[in-house]
């Protein structure tokens, strides 16, 4: 899957979660759907363009969705879907 594709993605869930009131709730939220729903391997390329300055200056990121990946790093860590 291509990093433009990914990106729109997660900013489409960042935008869903950006309108709750509680921040933290928000971040976790975002987190909580990349790794439910993502792939592994779609997981493994956020990270890998995460880790590119240049791609993400091509295709960024919303804060929002930064945010929450920064303050929930296992999301893009996690190897295999979690159970349930």
């Amino acid at each position: 899957m291509h990093a433009d594709n990914l990106v729109r993605m997660a900013n489409r869930i960042g935008q869903f979660f950006e309108a709750m009131p509680d921040r933290p709730e928000a971040l976790e939220g975002i987190a909580q759907h990349i790794q439910r729903f993502w792939e592994p391997r779609m997981r493994r390329a956020l990270r890998a363009h995460l880790a590119d300055e240049a791609a993400l200056a091509e295709h960024p990121l919303l804060p929002i969705v930064r945010e929450a990946l920064d303050t929930h790093p296992q999301v893009l860590e996690s190897a295999t879907a979690p159970a349930g």
